[in-house]
């Protein structure tokens, strides 16, 4: 543990695993490696559990802030739910807390966290997982000012913001946030765990793992497999999430006809379920033009298996592929994503690059980023 024990809040309204995704992912890891290392660590989120309000895992408390409602609506984020966690927070975050972190979305509870940090004196770090930006009117359309707005806000309110990746420092920057006030410190892996999992028995060539939301653009590898299947007839696709394009995807498998090459599996509930299918396969694709970091390609490769990434201007996912080492970069369409994919199974290409996989995922275990994320608290 650090010179100091700290007693730590995290800010964000759903919880792992609950909900499963990048920030959720990040904000469990984060708090059950700092509480083994002597920090009481709490994260207020929607009660997703029966019983009492507050609970303990793993050393972690967990409080239920309201009841866990509808998350998206028409395919977007709900404002109404996050409007109710935000007022439910300002009561429910108590404490002498010594570091408040909030997840930067969906924006409102970061309002909610300062007025609790100015109560209590404690500095507000917002860890930032991507920017939206121009992206808002996109996502919003006539209301994207609306969102501009409650982003900008949102970046005035910590002393000290922490970008997950570099791309997402220097979106930052590119807002006017002043370099002085940022760290960045990236998202981990398990490695432990992975590697105490062994491989299942359902061989997929290609899997993705993730949310399935619009911006994930899961419909580009579905359709990249129509165009394999041409080549490779018995080509199989396994698909792991859920969210609300997963009717979409069903019938666009069904159009397509695709019934006997991809699976649509959901979310699995058992972590080593899901490690156990990774590693039944042979590569891994993220078709998804928006990341703010990309969990999944690192714990794709902790598995063995090369990813196939979309090259995009808001996807740092892409930084973190090392061209013909750890995986491969693609244009955004079907046909590339196939043709890229055809390139690795042939030949058994995906095999040679299992090793270096492995290696460049150990530069981020997540007890290596706890450590940096300890030292960011301490300093202030």
């Amino acid at each position: 543990m650090g010179a100091i024990a700290m007693k730590i809040a995290y800010v964000h309204d759903v919880i792992y695993p609950y909900v499963k995704g990048g920030a959720e992912r990040r904000v469990w890891e984060v708090s059950r490696r700092l509480a083994g290392r002597g920090h009481e660590v709490h994260i207020f989120g929607m009660k997703h559990w029966q019983g009492d309000d507050l609970v303990e895992r793993d050393g972690v408390f967990l409080h239920g802030v309201c009841p866990p409602g509808s998350l998206y609506v028409g395919g977007r984020r709900s404002i109404s739910a996050a409007v109710r966690f935000s007022a439910r927070l300002l009561p429910k975050l108590r404490g002498d807390f010594d570091v408040i972190d909030a997840q930067q979305f969906p924006y409102l509870p970061c309002f909610s966290a300062k007025l609790q940090s100015l109560r209590r004196g404690a500095p507000l770090v917002i860890t930032w997982h991507e920017v939206w930006g121009d992206y808002w009117r996109e996502y919003l359309g006539k209301m994207a000012p609306l969102g501009i707005l409650v982003e900008r806000g949102a970046l005035r309110l910590p002393e000290r913001i922490i970008p997950v990746s570099e791309r997402v420092r220097a979106d930052l920057l590119g807002m006017g946030v002043g370099a002085d006030r940022m760290e960045v410190v990236k998202n981990g892996v398990d490695l432990d765990r992975i590697g105490s999992v062994g491989a299942g028995e359902t061989l997929y060539d290609v899997i993705y793992v993730g949310r399935l939301s619009a911006h994930k653009r899961v419909d580009l590898l579905i359709e990249a497999v129509g165009l394999l299947r041409e080549a490779i007839p018995e080509i199989r696709c396994g698909i792991v999430g859920d969210g609300p394009e997963m009717a979409a995807h069903r019938r666009l498998v069904r159009d397509r006809g695709l019934e006997e090459n991809v699976d649509l599996l959901g979310f699995l509930e058992d972590e080593d379920d899901l490690i156990a299918k990774m590693k039944a396969a042979r590569i891994f694709v993220l078709p998804s033009t928006r990341e703010g970091f990309g969990i999944s390609v690192l714990e794709a490769n902790a598995c063995g298996l090369p990813a196939v990434v979309v090259d995009s201007e808001k996807s740092a996912a892409a930084d973190l592929i090392r061209e013909g080492k750890n995986g491969v970069l693609c244009r955004p369409s079907a046909s590339s994503i196939a043709s890229k994919v055809e390139g690795l199974l042939a030949g058994g290409g995906y095999k040679r690059m299992a090793g270096p996989s492995k290696e460049i995922a150990k530069g981020y275990d997540w007890s290596i980023i706890v450590g940096r994320l300890e030292g960011a608290y301490e300093e202030l």
